[in-house]
């Protein structure tokens, strides 16, 4: 890890990269002498910030993304590595984002920074979305201040006919099965679970489509609304070609270690209902199908970001867990969803700006909405926000493991 004020991975710098060793997981608070990134430290004693894990927590997540009712709620949080740590932030400030995602030792280490700091029920690759879309000849760049930027332009369907077929992802995408090669060996040891990702395809037919990001999505619609009436079934074309590529590459991160795989449609809130039942659901469907049709018993959670608006839409997904955003009550959810429907979230990130009594009181409600301890898979409604005290997601993360339930209190 780097040893700064919170020591995570202990790094030697060498001129092939960063070598990562185990060190002693330390709270924010906790005082050590700043080093820079080419010190090499000493090996230090391994050990998890919540004390000796028990048996079952290596699969207890996975468990609980199949739906298993488990022995108490486990959890792990979207974009949990990320700019609120300190330690992330000196990868941050110095590596362009592609360089650090795409070095296996720098990625490596950026997804062990909190896993070793607050001990959640999952580790997950430092990655993006938008990383496979090399595969289909987009390139793309993410720029500190403005996010995603790509450059390859999709407006017909001559474009998406122009697209390369994908072919090896170990080629285009070496060091994925390297980083998570090294976290699934980095998993086991720490007796938890390795969690992979995906974009949903119109998530990413929308980022492509509009470049970067976008407050209206206006280029894609537009494309919707032609494919509706036959003008163009360019955007039919691209998600389709986008479901085969991000079911197959999914299957890649099993195939390289992944234990279980979220689908983040994080474009979610630009769609309609109508919109979500005739573009995205059907894309997303497809792209679970290749995943559960190759690995029937790898957990799926799908997260529509903005959706909760139709999540009765989601029942039939195909995935084994709903990851539900903040901004409905996770009780009323689970009404709608029905008993049979695993769920995962939903906190509002924002909560993590409060006081301890308050996270906590946060978290117990959600575990009691769902359920009870158990029924559940607690995470955030969305990503960690940049600016949360480091503090409070170890607040979070250890009342969810305290929590027994109302009658236990």
């Amino acid at each position: 890890m780097i040893a700064t004020a919170i020591p995570l991975l202990l790094l030697a710098f060498h001129a092939d990269g960063f070598v990562v060793s185990k060190s002693s997981a330390t709270r924010p608070g906790t005082t050590t002498s700043a080093l820079g990134l080419s010190a090499v430290v000493e090996e230090a004693t391994s050990s998890t910030t919540n004390g000796s894990a028990s048996a079952g927590d290596r699969d207890i997540l996975v468990r609980a993304a199949r739906g298993e009712q488990v022995e108490r709620t486990p959890v792990w949080l979207m974009r949990q590595a990320g700019r609120y740590m300190a330690d992330f932030r000196k990868y941050s400030d110095k590596y362009k984002f592609r360089e650090r995602s795409e070095t296996p030792t720098m990625a490596t280490a950026l997804s062990l920074q909190c896993h070793r700091a607050y001990g959640m029920d999952g580790i997950i690759m430092f990655s993006d979305i938008l990383t496979p879309l090399p595969v289909l000849g987009i390139d793309f760049d993410v720029v500190k201040g403005t996010g995603p930027v790509i450059s390859t332009e999709i407006r017909t369907e001559e474009d998406v006919a122009a697209l390369e077929d994908y072919a090896s992802f170990d080629d285009k995408l070496p060091f994925i099965r390297e980083i998570l090669g090294t976290l699934s060996k980095e998993a086991e040891e720490a007796n938890t679970s390795l969690i992979g990702f995906v974009g949903a395809p119109f998530t990413l037919a929308s980022y492509t489509i509009e470049g970067k990001s976008s407050k209206h999505c206006l280029t894609t619609k537009k494309m919707m609304m032609e494919d509706e009436t036959g003008d163009s079934k360019a955007m039919s074309m691209f998600l389709d070609k986008l479901a085969n590529m991000i079911g197959n590459y999914a299957c890649h991160q099993i195939e390289c270690g992944a234990q279980v795989i979220q689908v983040f449609e994080s474009w979610a809130h630009q769609l309609s209902p109508k919109a979500f039942e005739q573009f995205a659901k059907p894309a997303a469907q497809k792209a679970i199908s290749i995943i559960k049709e190759r690995h029937p018993d790898v957990p799926v959670i799908y997260f529509a970001n903005g959706g909760s608006s139709y999540l009765e839409l989601q029942r039939d997904m195909g995935a084994d867990s709903i990851c539900i955003d903040w901004s409905i009550d996770m009780k009323q959810a689970r009404e709608i969803l029905g008993p049979d429907v695993a769920v995962s979230g939903n906190l509002d990130p924002s909560i993590l700006f409060g006081t301890k009594e308050q996270i906590e009181q946060a978290v117990r409600d959600c575990i009691d909405g769902a359920g009870g301890p158990g029924k559940h898979l607690l995470n955030l409604g969305h990503g960690v926000m940049q600016g949360t005290p480091e503090e409070a997601v170890g607040w979070l993360v250890d009342e969810c493991k305290r929590y027994k339930g109302k009658d236990a209190q």
